[in-house]
């Protein structure tokens, strides 16, 4: 037997194999998570962790990570910690892969969430009212008002384990932050990158500012309002050229009037109308009706003008393009060829007359149509939503409450065709409930 090979242990005597006592610590089967995350948190702080993983590390690839600044005139909240989590992950995946991630904080002091804070605080509403009260003085109301919580957001950041630097954070209301900006505007102008256009953006006329889409998405309502069915009188030529082949002249000897038929929800956009939109492939029809001559979409002829409607003829979206018509209302100034017929395939036959009116200002797909035909873009409006000095009839009155008006006037020209309530989902503005 070779002596050297170890004997086994007999008769339960001494030997490191022969002791009872646990060799590891028991581990719970239930985590005391708080409890293990203020250990941890309390590890962090005592070693200072956060500077120490940036340490040493000035030579080392750089990872620019820009946190989109919270406003702390606001508490937090548990999106908050959601978000929060997400921006956390990559730089600590980055600093686990060597690269040098410094995370600067930063706090947002501009926008409606600090504004509308100090107007409910004075018991003021709108811009008028700040400007009588003093913008000097409400700006500096603002800046005492962002950092109302700061504290709060501080002890939040540090205890769902966010790292970022607070101690450097950058406020958006500085001027070094706010030329920043100019500058870096400055170099995309020099680049030839800059361009002005137009965007239609869903826009708030209480609170004077444009609505993201993710805002706007949280204050869509259900309501009910009156749709209108309008007249737009074809000129004459074209008229006579949707009217070949059919039976029946005016006393002149000309073919009869023919009005298209147009169905909108929001009568005081049709004040900067400036075409009309068929769908090129989806079949109108040219139809008689207690002594009027309309074209509409051919399946919409019966639920819009009754089961007594005469289809006098049948033509195709396509060929109905080109065709002029007589301008509702000309308060507007207009510089390029305006209202006529344009094509576009997001003109559906689900409701209304298959025919619908294109004012590019108010209106995304509006404004797209109107950029693929070159259309004027006419804004009948101004900041706080109301009509401008050139809509005589309804200078200053807010667009909402002008449409009864325009209806009547409509009415009273023999434009109107009918009046429908429609139920639809409006945008309002989330923070201050206006349409």
């Amino acid at each position: 037997m070779d002596s050297h090979r170890r004997q086994p242990i007999e008769g339960g005597g001494e030997g490191p194999l022969s002791d009872s006592r646990p060799r590891f610590k028991d581990v719970s089967a239930r985590v005391d998570f708080p409890t293990l995350d203020a250990r941890i948190l309390e590890f962090w702080k005592a070693n200072d962790i956060f500077h120490r993983s940036l340490a040493g590390r000035e030579n080392a690839p750089l990872f620019v990570f820009y946190e989109g600044p919270p406003t702390a005139n606001g508490r937090p909240g548990s999106h908050h910690v959601i978000s929060r989590i997400f921006k956390d992950l990559f730089p600590r995946y980055k600093t686990m892969r060597g690269y040098r991630v410094p995370r600067k904080a930063g706090w947002d002091t501009h926008g409606l969430p600090v504004e509308l804070e100090v107007e409910r605080r004075l018991g003021i509403d709108g811009k008028e009212q700040i400007e009588a009260y003093g913008v000097a003085e409400f700006n500096r109301l603002c800046r005492e008002s962002v950092t109302t919580y700061l504290e709060e957001w501080e002890r939040f950041t540090e205890r769902i384990g966010f790292w970022v630097d607070l101690d450097d954070a950058y406020y958006t209301y500085t001027n070094d932050y706010i030329e920043s900006v100019w500058a870096l505007l400055r170099r995309i102008w020099d680049k030839d990158l800059l361009y002005q256009g137009f965007k239609v953006v869903p826009y708030c006329p209480r609170c004077g500012t444009a609505i993201s889409s993710h805002e706007v998405a949280q204050g869509y309502k259900d309501v009910t309002e009156d749709s209108i069915y309008v007249r737009f009188p074809l000129t004459p030529e074209a008229a006579e050229r949707v009217s070949e082949g059919v039976a029946g002249a005016g006393e002149d000897g000309e073919a009869k009037p023919v009005s298209l038929a147009v169905w909108t929800t929001t009568p005081w956009t049709l004040i900067s109308n400036v075409a009309a939109a068929v769908h090129p492939d989806v079949p109108y029809a040219l139809v008689e009706s207690r002594g009027d001559r309309f074209i509409l979409a051919r399946d919409l002829v019966e639920p819009v003008l009754g089961k007594k409607a005469e289809v006098l003829r049948e033509l195709r979206g396509s060929e109905l393009l080109g065709l002029e018509y007589e301008p509702l209302f000309d308060f507007m100034k207009i510089d390029k060829r305006a209202h006529f017929v344009v094509g576009d395939d997001y003109v559906t036959t689900t409701d209304g007359t298959g025919i619908v009116h294109i004012a590019p200002a108010f209106g995304e797909a509006d404004m797209r149509v109107g950029l693929d035909n070159d259309l004027p873009v006419v804004n009948a409006v101004d900041t706080e939503g109301r009509f401008v000095a050139e809509v005589t009839p309804w200078a200053g009155v807010f667009v909402k409450d002008a449409d009864p008006a325009i209806t009547h006037e409509l009415k009273h020209r023999g434009r109107l065709l009918g009046v429908e309530p429609y139920e639809h989902s409006y945008p309002f503005c989330w923070r201050c409930d206006t349409p």
